[in-house]
């Protein structure tokens, strides 16, 4: 069973403005439209064909400017789009009359209306171009002196391009005199001046922008060298620096003492925070002093018990056993001879072992 695909609204741009240059766009378009058809129906026969065509051609592109301007509408501010598609309306106006307007009898009329044409519109454009990037410069410094210079440029330079147009549009209908000249270049003069003063005023007395200060990071410190492996470290000479030859040697040039417990701390060994490399002092080392060797001692002889004092009890005689009666000596055996054998002297009589002493306290 297939899923229905799941269709992503695409988001709908609700300025009023833009909406409304695209509703005066077609209604522009049709305008235009019904006005050639008058013209087709009530016009005289000459060149009405080739006429008609240049008219289809206009409306053509007019469409599809129309259409490009109403797709990057939603990426731009709402004056400039509205002010914009105004510009691209009254091009298809002034190309309108330029194709219906009556021939003066003149050579190449054709080719000089079609450039004029093209004068219109690089006139509006870059109106609509100064307009654009004069806006900004002139939010940067806000004051009332400002404010007031902004309006009167903006106003000079559409008085300027309306006057320009107009020449353009009907340059062989009317004619201009020497004053229509005069107005026409102290417009163009004073546009020019209050253009200029906005960028002078901001570099004057506009704040200046404030750059983030860039963070250089700190150079990395430098590790404990190590052996070609790459992972077991240097022995350190009593001095505490490397031990270099043994890198070549593989044995440590010095006997090695073992850590003691606890570690070490050496000075200059680390940084604190906030301290840059430059201010960190330069590593001080610090030779570990040689454990003092342990000295045999004497065994010295196990101290003599002592006793507790004992009680007066403890003192008292103790009865001597009754001595026992020895048996009579056996009588000595005649020898032979008649004579008798003495008999063995007796030993000294065993004296009894003392008692035993009391248990000290405990």
């Amino acid at each position: 069973m297939s899923q229905p695909g799941t269709v992503t609204p695409e988001p709908k741009n609700t300025s009023l403005l833009i909406r409304g240059s695209i509703w005066i766009a077609i209604g522009a378009l049709i305008a235009a439209a019904l006005v050639c058809v008058v013209w087709v129906l009530i016009g005289d026969q000459d060149g009405l064909i080739g006429r008609a065509f240049l008219t289809i051609l206009l409306l053509a592109g007019f469409a599809g400017i129309a259409i490009l301007e109403a797709g990057l509408a939603p990426n731009r501010p709402d004056w400039l789009a509205l002010a914009s598609m105004v510009s691209w309306i009254i091009a298809l106006i002034v190309g309108a009359f330029k194709i219906w307007l009556p021939e003066d009898g003149q050579f190449f009329s054709g080719g000089e209306r079609f450039f004029q044409l093209l004068l219109v519109i690089g006139i509006l454009q870059l109106a609509l171009l100064h307009v654009r990037l004069f806006t900004p410069a002139a939010q940067r410094y806000v004051t009332v002196f400002t404010r007031i210079i902004y309006i009167a440029t903006i106003v000079f330079l559409v008085g300027l391009v309306g006057m320009l147009l107009f020449f353009l549009t009907f340059t062989h209908n009317f004619e201009f005199g020497d004053l229509f000249g005069r107005i026409l270049v102290a417009l163009t003069i004073l546009t020019a001046v209050g253009t200029t003063l906005i960028p002078l005023l901001n570099t004057l007395f506009a704040p200046k922008k404030q750059t983030a200060p860039v963070h250089q990071a700190a150079p990395a410190l430098a590790t404990w060298p190590t052996y070609a492996d790459g992972a077991t470290p240097l022995p350190v000479m009593p001095d505490g620096s490397p031990d270099w030859n043994a890198y070549y040697t593989g044995f440590p040039s010095a006997p090695q003492l073992a850590a003691p417990v606890g570690g070490t701390y050496y000075q200059g060994q680390g940084t604190y925070p906030g301290q840059s490399a430059a201010q960190q002092p330069a590593p001080q080392y610090q030779a570990q002093p040689l454990p003092a060797l342990p000295v045999p001692v004497a065994p010295q002889e196990p101290a003599a018990p002592q006793y507790a004092a004992p009680a007066a009890a403890d003192f008292a005689p103790v009865a001597e056993p009754a001595p026992t009666e020895q048996p009579a000596p056996a009588p000595a055996p005649e020898e032979p001879g008649g004579h008798a054998v003495p008999p063995a002297p007796a030993g000294p009589p065993a004296e009894p072992y003392p008692p035993a002493p009391p248990l000290p306290p405990q």
